[in-house]
């Protein structure tokens, strides 16, 4: 283990990630998801899953709904935007994997952009 207890760095916490099943990466990344929101807010959960996906906001309207998230709680906020109840987010997960190529690779990055933040919970 490294000094953090996940790895020393961004590529060792990358390779780690590489060796678990899938079942794994999809209940961090949910996990991930909800403390990140709770701790930044769902915005910051939203610029972080774009980031790692590449997803606009009409493909993770997608994604949550694939995943099992109802669409009719999808909305914006005042400032336009995109927002879906924090509960809920983890819809994200199982919507990556259902629509997106490539998903656990996607669900990987979400992981390794949040490092700091999960060094940090």
């Amino acid at each position: 283990m490294g000094a953090t207890g996940l790895a020393a760095n961004q590529d060792e916490y990358r390779s780690r990630l590489g060796e678990q099943p899938d079942a794994q990466i999809d209940a961090w990344a949910a996990e991930a998801m909800r403390d990140i929101s709770i701790r930044r807010g769902v915005l910051a959960v939203l610029h972080d899953y774009r980031a790692a996906t590449g997803a606009d906001d009409r493909l993770i309207g997608k994604v949550f709904a694939a995943g099992g998230g109802p669409p009719a709680v999808v909305g914006r906020d005042e400032q336009g935007r995109l927002l879906v109840p924090a509960i809920a987010l983890h819809c994200l997960v199982a919507g990556t994997r259902a629509v997106l190529p490539e998903p656990r690779e996607k669900l990987i990055e979400y992981l390794v952009e949040n490092f700091e933040e999960l060094v940090y919970l």
